[in-house]
C-alpha cells in the first residue's frame, strides 16, 4: 500500500479539483443568471439547470470521493455514553445494516438510471442517466465505508473505538 500512496494521494487531489470546479461553475452560472435576468432582461433556464445538476453532483461526488470518514459529522452523544463493547456492536450492526440496504437497492437504482436514458433535461438536453449516474459511485462508496465501519467494529479499531468513555469528551484528534 505504501507504493500506491502517491497515486492515491494524486487521485484524491484530482477529485478535490473536480469538486472545486463544480462549485466554481455553480457560482459563475448563478452570477450569469443574475446578469441575464436583471441586467439584460433575458430569461435563461440553462443556468438554473446547471446549478441544480452540479449541486447534486457536488453532494454525491463529494461524499463518494472527497470527504474522509473522519470528516463525517456524527451524533455521538449516545455512542460515547455507552461502553466500548456496545460501541463496537453499534458499528457492526450499523455498518452491516447500511451496507445491506444500499446493496439491496443497487440493482433497482441501476435500473432507474438506465431507464432515465429515455428522458432529457429541459434546457441542455442531457440524458438523465448521465445526470443520475453519479449515484452509483455514491452508493458503492457508502457500501464500502459501511463495510469498513463494520470491520473496524469487529476488530476493535477505528477512530471511535478509542474515543473517551464520557460524551462530554469531544477531543477526538
Amino acid at each position: 500500500m505504501d507504493r500506491a500512496r502517491p497515486l492515491v494521494d494524486w487521485l484524491a487531489r484530482r477529485c478535490e479539483n473536480v469538486l472545486a470546479l463544480l462549485l466554481a461553475s455553480m457560482f459563475v452560472a448563478f452570477i450569469l443568471q443574475i446578469v441575464f435576468r436583471y441586467v439584460l432582461g433575458w430569461s435563461v433556464g440553462w443556468t438554473i439547470e446547471w446549478v441544480t445538476i452540479s449541486w447534486v453532483w457536488c453532494i454525491l461526488f463529494g461524499y463518494a470521493f472527497v470527504v474522509r470518514d473522519e470528516d463525517v459529522i456524527r451524533l455521538d452523544i449516545v455512542y460515547l455514553a455507552v461502553p466500548r463493547p456496545v460501541r463496537r456492536a453499534f458499528d457492526v450492526f450499523a455498518g452491516l445494516g447500511c451496507a445491506g440496504i444500499f446493496a439491496y437497492t443497487l440493482p433497482a437504482a441501476w435500473d432507474y438510471i438506465d431507464f432515465m436514458a429515455r428522458e432529457r433535461t429541459a434546457y441542455m438536453r442531457w440524458p438523465f442517466n448521465l445526470v443520475f449516474s453519479i449515484y452509483m459511485g455514491f452508493a458503492l462508496s457508502v457500501i464500502l465505508r459501511a463495510l469498513l465501519t463494520a470491520w473496524n467494529g469487529l476488530m476493535g479499531r477505528g477512530p471511535w473505538a478509542s474515543a473517551a468513555s464520557a460524551p462530554e469528551h469531544h477531543d477526538h484528534a
